[in-house]
């Protein structure tokens, strides 16, 4: 895959070059991006900001020449736009699949008190419900890839959906998940700080 040779491929040949993309690409980039950001969280939001670009990139018709060296540059530039506009982090724990992090690792401890208690129960809560809001095909992935700790690989095999697709549902998934979580969240903090 060097070359977009004009407009008339289908979808299906798209689909397929963009599953060897993503199958011979992936961990050389997973890697180079955990090399430059430490938040394994963060990192992986960027390697499929990186190939969700890819996707739009192909539908759109672009040509891409050197795939890998677009996507390294792609994911370079990434880093480069999280580093310039990075704030304190709103979630001060390890994100959930780093070695050893848990969901448990991102909530408030019960331990801490009644307030920390109600935090959790809430966060808990409104994590369960916004999972279910989510479209049956996001939640599937995202269950798969986060909780049960599948590669979209496997995943890919055992549904017979093409990699691309599930890197964007799991993108959209995760958005969703942090948008509805984030106001609880910030509550909680600033109630924390008093």
């Amino acid at each position: 895959m060097t070359e977009m040779q004009g407009s008339e491929w289908t979808i299906s040949e798209q689909d397929q070059l963009i599953s060897e993309a993503v199958e011979r690409d992936e961990p050389k980039l997973r890697s180079f991006i955990r090399r430059r950001v430490a938040d394994t969280g963060e990192a992986e939001d960027i390697l499929q900001d990186v190939f969700h670009e890819l996707i739009e990139a192909y539908r759109m018709m672009k040509p891409i020449e050197h795939v890998t060296a677009w996507l390294f540059t792609v994911a370079r530039n990434r880093i480069t736009d999280m580093f310039r506009r990075k704030k304190p982090a709103s979630l001060n724990a390890p994100a959930a699949d780093e070695e050893g992090g848990t969901l448990e690792d991102l909530l408030p401890s019960a331990e801490a008190g009644p307030e920390a208690e109600y935090a959790r129960s809430l966060l808990l809560e409104t994590l369960e419900e916004a999972m279910e809001e989510l479209p049956e095909a996001q939640r599937e992935v995202f269950v798969a890839h986060e909780l049960m700790g599948k590669s979209f690989k496997e995943i890919s095999e055992e549904t017979g959906v093409g990699i691309n697709t599930l890197l964007s549902r799991k993108r959209y998934a995760v958005l969703y998940l942090r948008q509805r979580l984030q106001s609880i969240y910030d509550d909680y903090e600033k109630f924390a700080r008093k």
